[in-house]
């Protein structure tokens, strides 16, 4: 009998063990980035992010500077929230560098120091603008940085007077290049030419510092007129080493300084800068390594003075590969072996190049970022860090990679997101639709409170995240291919995943629900007004709705008719007015709710308030919500906390 009782205690304990996931939780969530080895590979230095408690002030989540030894096994805190830190770096001396606002020193972003033996952090440099990124020299004598140009005293004076007035495009305040001497304690511009100077690299004999740089301004400019420069230190005048056809990422100089690689488009209209390109420095001539590869490359890193690690999204999953630069398979590519193909998701990788070990952040469907260690060719890796310990506590749905067939034949992907205690039958099924649409939903930690999907599980729903014609991670082809048809063919490639669903037996047709920010905000927009009849309620979070007024009003109007459109929008009024959600308002019927943060440029608020505005006139259930002092998607803990609330009430309401 005793037994019995024991066995029954041990299975009650099992059921009650474990929780549904909650909104509570996921603004809760910490995670790690920025990880980098020291010198002799044995320690990590990383990032952690802390969100803010609910009685912290307002604003975005704090960063943690910690270090881990390679094994896990000794985890250390140099730096506490509230103070926020972040860009950790070794100095020469061992010691730990990173960024950081601390008013009681210096009101503006600036390097600081802290022993890694413990103490107190102490200011490094005190520079007028403050420091946006920096890169120490490889042999300690100098840092880089970037910081942004002050307004003069009249402009200043004038607007302390009233005259605070904006003049669109006319105030030009340049991102410039500096440098400090790491003895003297003495900075100095890099060069005097009017350059908007963003991600440099030192070549590895710290002679010179290889940029990416733009005289023009905007958003658009900082996507698409990137060249590439080259500028000897301390001071020197910068050579342009070649311009680029569209947008730039990552860039990597290999051991020996005789070759650049980078991760640039193919063309002016490619949306993602996800092919590999190296170039000799002496006579620069990019050559693209990875053309037509069926996968978007995310980072790069020289393994040798020949090889090149590459991490890549493919599909919905990640990997690491080996790229040979100078050697060409029988069928004219360059040969290519993967390295590392985890179960994970890489989010960022980083090579000790001496002892062979992996740095890798990755995630999971059971946990955000975490760091772990592995060795280059070896599939065994150990996680170190365990930043949730509380989510021992939780149950998550089961989530998988799926695919179906669009209309035209083409293999269309998605993350499919089971409910909590799945039994067989027919659910209710929500979409998250991801933004870009160059964007991409991965098989990992797809939980955020803009995209909060293991708490829509939790609630009894199927989610689909589908990767439709013009997302990332299948290659250049696969991103242009919805190309002068944007609304069109990809949004049917969404509704065949519907359908694929629904013949299989896991959704109920009459329960379907969407919702989604930016770009996937529009989805669903369109989906509210010209697919009404398909979707029972639909959230449009920072979504355009008329595609004119949202071309005259966003920060990237150029980055938008010249990658994804191919023409301006006033040269072709009737199409970019037909795939409108707001020009099928007539078609109507599906209960809207509508966010949108009153601070965001790429979206301006005005595109909620249209389509709130006709949903009303038409009787439609809609519901408008601005959050104050929010941009483009929501950094305020009670913001999350109530979009959250409303998404969940929304979509059971009016879906289930």
């Amino acid at each position: 009998m005793k037994k019995y009782l024991i066995l029954s205690i041990m299975i009650i304990s099992a059921l009650f063990a474990e929780r549904p996931i909650t909104a509570e939780d996921i603004v809760n969530i910490k995670s790690i980035s920025q990880a980098e080895f020291n010198s002799d590979g044995s320690l990590i230095v990383y990032a952690k992010l802390i969100p803010r408690g609910k009685n912290d002030k307002a604003g975005s989540s704090y960063r943690e500077i910690w270090v881990s030894s390679v094994n896990g096994r000794e985890q250390k805190r140099f730096t506490s929230a509230p103070t926020n830190n972040w860009s950790p770096q070794w100095t020469p001396t061992g010691d730990i560098s990173f960024l950081s606002r601390k008013k009681d020193f210096d009101k503006n972003t600036q390097i600081y120091v802290i022993p890694i033996d413990g103490g107190e952090a102490s200011l490094l440099t005190s520079h007028e603008s403050g420091v946006v990124s920096y890169k120490w020299s490889p042999d300690g004598k100098w840092i880089a940085f970037t910081s942004r140009d002050l307004r003069g005293k009249k402009r200043k004076d004038e607007i302390s007077e009233g005259y605070d007035m904006i003049v669109m495009g006319k105030e030009k305040l340049f991102t410039r290049l500096w440098i400090y001497n790491v003895n003297t304690g003495t900075r100095e511009l890099m060069f005097k030419k009017d350059i908007n100077s963003y991600d440099f690299e030192w070549t590895p004999n710290s002679k010179h510092v290889i940029f990416q740089g733009t005289d023009k301004f905007g958003s658009d400019a900082n996507y698409l007129d990137r060249s590439i420069y080259q500028v000897r230190a301390p001071s020197g005048t910068p050579r342009k080493l070649f311009d680029t056809p569209g947008k730039l990422s990552k860039m990597a100089i290999s051991p020996d300084a005789s070759r650049l690689a980078f991760l640039g488009a193919v063309s002016e209209n490619d949306p993602i800068a996800q092919s590999i390109f190296i170039s000799p420095l002496k006579s620069p001539s990019p050559i693209l390594l990875t053309d037509d590869f069926e996968e978007s490359f995310m980072d790069i890193q020289w393994l040798n003075n020949k090889e090149i690690v590459a991490h890549s999204q493919r599909g919905t999953k990640t990997a690491l590969s080996i790229i040979n630069t100078d050697k060409k398979s029988d069928q004219g590519k360059y040969i290519y072996k993967d390295a590392l193909f985890p179960k994970e998701i890489i989010q960022s990788f980083s090579y000790h190049v001496t002892s062979e070990r992996l740095c890798l952040i990755m995630n999971s469907n059971l946990h955000p970022n975490e760091i772990y260690i592995g060795k280059l060719g070896s599939k065994k890796i150990k996680q170190i860090t365990f930043s949730n310990p509380q989510f021992n506590d939780l149950s998550f749905a089961d989530q998988k990679t799926i695919s179906w067939q669009a209309s035209d034949g083409k293999r269309i992907e998605g993350v499919l997101t089971y409910p909590l205690r799945y039994r067989k039958g027919k659910y209710p099924l929500v979409l998250q639709i991801h933004g870009g649409p160059e964007g991409v939903s991965l098989d990992g930690w797809s939980t955020r409170p803009t995209y909060p999907v293991q708490l829509l599980a939790a609630n009894g729903f199927v989610v689909l995240e589908p990767n439709y014609r013009g997302s990332g991670g299948r290659g250049v082809s696969f991103s242009k291919a919805d190309h002068d048809d944007l609304g069109g063919t990809e949004f049917q490639d969404v509704l065949m995943g519907i359908d694929y669903l629904v013949d299989i037996g896991l959704v109920d047709p009459e329960k379907v629900g969407t919702g989604g920010w930016s770009y996937g905000g529009y989805f669903s927009a369109l989906a509210a007004t010209m697919h009404s009849e398909k979707f029972k309620a639909s959230m449009v979070g920072a979504g355009l709705t008329n595609m004119i007024s949202f071309m005259g009003t966003t920060d990237i109007p150029r980055e938008m008719s010249v990658v994804h459109w191919n023409q301006w929008w006033f040269d072709n009024m009737n199409l970019h007015w037909e795939r409108s959600p707001l020009s099928h308002i007539n078609n109507a019927k599906t209960p809207t709710l509508i966010i949108h943060g009153m601070k965001d440029e790429r979206v301006h608020p005005e595109q909620g308030m249209e389509l709130w505005q006709a949903l009303k006139i038409k009787g439609v259930e809609t519901e408008f919500v601005l959050y104050p002092r929010e941009p483009h998607g929501l950094i305020e803990r009670a913001h999350k906390l109530d979009y959250m609330e409303r998404l969940v009430n929304w979509y059971i309401e009016y879906v289930k």
